[in-house]
């Protein structure tokens, strides 16, 4: 190489080499004083996007083990409930079971008092829980706990990230409501009636016969009148066998859930036969089905609840019902005064208030309301039942025909008028009997939410187990892309102070070497 004083060649080398060991100098410290081996994109963009990715996940399912904690709390909290609930559950049964029996001398009004007071504190404990009819946790509870595989899309995560606790519907509430108890009660004055009672016609089918199947590829309507706070319901229950028909078991079960809210509960008489109950005002009839298919019950007439007190427009001295017109002239006018316990009421019907059946019905419970006497049409829907659990007496005090070609008639003949007494298939223990059937259901229900509430708390503990075995594998993959090898940076920094020693060293050497071409020029 030639001697050069203008370009010093070797003093650039030296230069550059200097500027290379301070980099990697520099990017040495920063490593070991950082703990990571990337600092910035520069250092490995594509590591540094992997290695978000990761810590990105470990903030997620961090939280979401939170969140799965929370939830395994809040279901700890229901489930104490739940088994508070289950012993106050044990104590209807014990006051129902004591009620039920005929040798029982003591009051059933004191019994039941306990037991309405023990369906109070149901609802409150339910609401207290947040699991009653409609509450907040009568609903389907969905966990976030995370780590569902974002490389697979915004969708699969949520699908997979989730946790989920059914507990929506009727049948998950635990207030008296939805464990199908809130209209049960246990007083006397009974409430069984078998459809073979009076009015009842061909009511033969005995269900308890296990050889038999009924209503195979048939359907039976039982038609209901009811007499409810808000007025009087009709309600038809369809009861469908389907290809391999229903046994009688199943048939009372298909009839109680759709009867249960009202307070009437069907179930198997002594004698194998159909029977309903309640502390209801009702009346029932049902139509038969296509011959030679096995029925769930023969052809039903004018049944009321014989558990009640009753008295039918039909047995009045006027007869059936007649809607009260003006005709060309002026409507009849009726007044009657009902008297039981609680005092008299006189009501005055005309075709100001009785035009129509179902008129006559909202003015007579309209007037009854509070009385425990209640209106309600008759199995045929022509007429009008008066039903109550105690007794009462009916007079009818003034009526006046109308003129002109005017109707109205509810007993039409003034005087007074006989009640029915309950039926002695009726007995006092029949109320009991109806609260045990149903508190054996409110059992199996509740047993069924509590299994519901268990399996979401290990479904959330095995989803926590899940997310820490994430957490901790995605946090080592993060670190073996983004931590740095200390050891390895360690024997870098010496290497990178002696290189940057030795360079400055060979600069110096390198910047005094032009100096030998001046020994060319000395004469």
């Amino acid at each position: 190489m030639s001697l050069s004083i203008q370009t010093n060649i070797s003093s650039l080398i030296a230069e550059n080499n200097i500027r290379t060991n301070s980099i990697f100098q520099e990017n040495t410290i920063a490593q070991l004083s950082s703990g990571y081996r990337i600092n910035s994109s520069a250092d490995d963009a594509a590591g540094l996007a992997v290695a978000n990715k990761y810590r990105s996940d470990t903030a997620e399912l961090t939280q979401g083990v939170l969140n799965a904690n929370n939830g395994v709390s809040a279901l700890q909290i229901v489930d104490g409930g739940l088994n508070n609930i289950s012993t106050i559950i044990d104590r209807l049964r014990t006051l129902a079971t004591e009620s039920a029996s005929n040798t029982f001398n003591g009051s059933r009004t004191t019994l039941n008092n306990e037991y309405q007071g023990l369906l109070s504190e149901i609802n409150r404990q339910a609401s207290n829980v947040n699991l009653n009819t409609g509450g907040s946790f009568n609903s389907n509870l969905v966990t976030f706990v995370g780590g569902g595989g974002s490389q697979n899309g915004a969708a699969s995560v949520q699908a997979n990230g989730q946790v989920n606790v059914d507990l929506s519907g009727s049948h998950s509430a635990v207030d008296a409501l939805g464990l199908g108890l809130s209209l049960t009660n246990i007083a006397g004055g009974g409430t069984e009636l078998s459809a073979t009672g009076t009015g009842a016609t061909n009511n033969t089918i005995r269900l308890d016969d296990t050889a038999t199947t009924f209503l195979t590829s048939a359907t039976q309507n039982f038609d209901f009148h009811i007499a409810t706070a808000t007025g009087n319901t009709d309600v038809t229950v369809a009861v469908t066998g389907g290809a391999s028909g229903l046994t009688g078991s199943a048939v009372i079960d298909s009839l109680n859930t759709s009867l249960s809210q009202y307070g009437i509960s069907a179930s198997i008489a002594n004698d194998g036969t159909l029977q309903f109950g309640g502390n209801t005002a009702f009346t029932a009839t049902t139509t038969g089905v296509a011959t030679g298919v096995a029925e769930a019950v023969g052809v039903v007439g004018n049944v009321v609840n014989t558990g009640n007190y009753s008295l039918n427009s039909s047995t009045g001295a006027g007869g059936a019902f007649a809607a009260f017109t003006l005709g060309g002239g002026t409507s009849a006018s009726e007044t009657v005064v009902f008297q039981n316990g609680s005092g008299s009421t006189s009501v005055t019907l005309d075709d100001t208030n009785a035009g129509t059946l179902d008129q006559a019905l909202t003015t007579l419970n309209t007037a009854l309301n509070g009385t425990g006497i209640f209106a309600v049409k008759t199995a045929d829907g022509a007429n009008i039942s008066f039903q109550s659990g105690s007794s009462f007496n009916v007079n009818e005090t003034a009526y006046t025909a109308g003129a002109g070609g005017g109707t109205g008639n509810l007993f039409g003949g003034t005087g007074a008028l006989t009640v029915t007494k309950p039926s002695a298939a009726a007995s006092n223990t029949g109320n009991a009997l109806q609260a045990l059937t149903l508190l054996a259901t409110a059992v199996t229900n509740l047993g069924l939410v509590q299994g519901t509430v268990g399996a979401g708390i290990n479904k959330l503990n095995y989803a926590v187990n899940l997310a820490q075995s994430q957490i901790t594998n995605y946090s080592a993959a993060q670190s073996a892309i983004r931590d740095a090898d200390v050891a390895a940076q360690a024997a870098n920094l010496t290497k990178a102070q002696v290189l940057q020693q030795a360079s400055l060293a060979a600069l110096a050497q390198a910047n005094s070497a032009p100096q030998a071409v001046l020994s060319l020029l000395k004469g």
